[in-house]
């Protein structure tokens, strides 16, 4: 009676099968997300492939390539068959992921719309389990001259300076504000305190003759405009 495999090593798959020869031969967009992943650890356990425990791991998260980069490198362990070093790879892999397309971000050197400016900040504070408030500082180009966190509270609010924000605008010579801050809940509904904030800076943003264009909350999917709900 033959024994049992030990392992599922990529190696012995057929050629065609194989996920690094297959991005290097058909491309990187063929490729699953599994498949991306297993090139990353290399192997699987004595159950499965590589490729089926990453199918394991992203089943997990709903295949959500977001929701497995906030896995920690101890929950990752959890799998059989990643170790520490394995675990190491997804994170690093996934945050210099998320690192490129905040550089894609920041090439949007114009804003034209709410969705531009989500596009900007999203990257930033969309996916963080605390709240924090930024400022966009605008020319009368409508170019960003500086992106500004004003402030950094727990998961129920944070405070914002109106001083300091007027301050920071007129050090650098800007001409409008764009507000900016996430609700880790989720939630897209503005609260009070989101609206009474939003009236301060912008009566006092007008008596130095710059504008506010727009307020928004952020969540990891999507967005909620002052500027496009007539709030402002």
């Amino acid at each position: 009676m033959s024994e049992k495999p030990s392992s599922f090593s990529i190696k012995n798959w057929s050629q065609d099968d194989q996920p690094r020869e297959k991005l290097r031969d058909k491309g990187k967009t063929v490729l699953s997300d599994a498949e991306l992943l297993a090139i990353l650890i290399g192997s699987g356990n004595r159950e499965e492939s590589a490729v089926d425990l990453c199918k394991r791991i992203l089943a997990s998260v709903d295949n959500n390539l977001n929701a497995l980069g906030k896995l920690t490198i101890k929950q990752l362990m959890s799998f059989k068959g990643i170790g520490e070093a394995k675990a190491i790879s997804i994170v690093g892999a996934l945050e210099l992921g998320r690192r490129r397309r905040l550089e894609d971000a920041i090439s949007l050197e114009k804003i034209t719309s709410s969705k531009t400016v989500f596009e900007t900040m999203q990257p930033i504070v969309g996916e963080l389990p605390h709240e924090e408030f930024w400022i966009l500082y605008l020319n009368n180009s409508n170019k960003i001259i500086k992106k500004n966190q004003l402030s950094k509270g727990g998961i129920t609010g944070t405070l914002v300076d109106v001083r300091l924000v007027l301050k920071t605008a007129l050090e650098y010579g800007a001409t409008s504000l764009i507000l900016c801050h996430n609700h880790p809940s989720g939630t897209l509904k503005p609260s009070q305190a989101d609206k009474d904030i939003t009236q301060k800076l912008k009566k006092g943003a007008q008596s130095l003759d710059i504008k506010v264009l727009d307020h928004l909350i952020i969540t990891e999917q999507s967005y909620f405009s002052f500027a496009d709900e007539d709030l402002l």
